[in-house]
């Protein structure tokens, strides 16, 4: 358990979803009322973490919640990673690691400093 990162996590989640705790099953709760949230109990690394991120904010930052949500939970992504994403590229991302559909990709993709493009190159296998 990293909880250092968590708690770094935590203070970016925070100013843009005040709601945002963390419950007693440890899953972060980033949006109650939208029932956005994450387990938090395998994270390990600051690069868990990140996967979790991606793979589960990826959704709601471009899709299913309204525009003023996605905005938000946009801004909480590109905080914690230090990263400008649209909603153009969160589209990509979902599409490609959302719902941690290719760990390896998304590891990959971090690794890559957040290439946009190398999501789609190739289409690898999802394992």
């Amino acid at each position: 358990m990293n909880l250092t990162e968590i708690q770094k996590f935590m203070k970016v989640a925070v100013r843009f979803s005040p709601n945002c705790f963390i419950n007693h099953n440890f899953e972060m709760i980033v949006e109650p009322k939208n029932n956005i949230y994450f387990l938090l109990e395998d994270v390990d690394s600051e690069l868990t973490l990140k996967c979790k991120v991606l793979a589960w904010l990826s959704r709601p930052s471009c899709k299913g919640v309204s525009e003023h949500w996605q905005k938000r939970i946009r801004a909480i992504i590109n905080e914690y990673l230090g990263t400008e994403f649209t909603v153009d590229d969160m589209h990509e991302i979902y599409t490609y690691l959302g719902n941690d559909c290719n760990r390896k990709k998304t590891l990959r993709f971090i690794e890559s400093d957040y290439d946009i493009d190398m999501l789609v190159e190739g289409k690898e296998s999802r394992t």
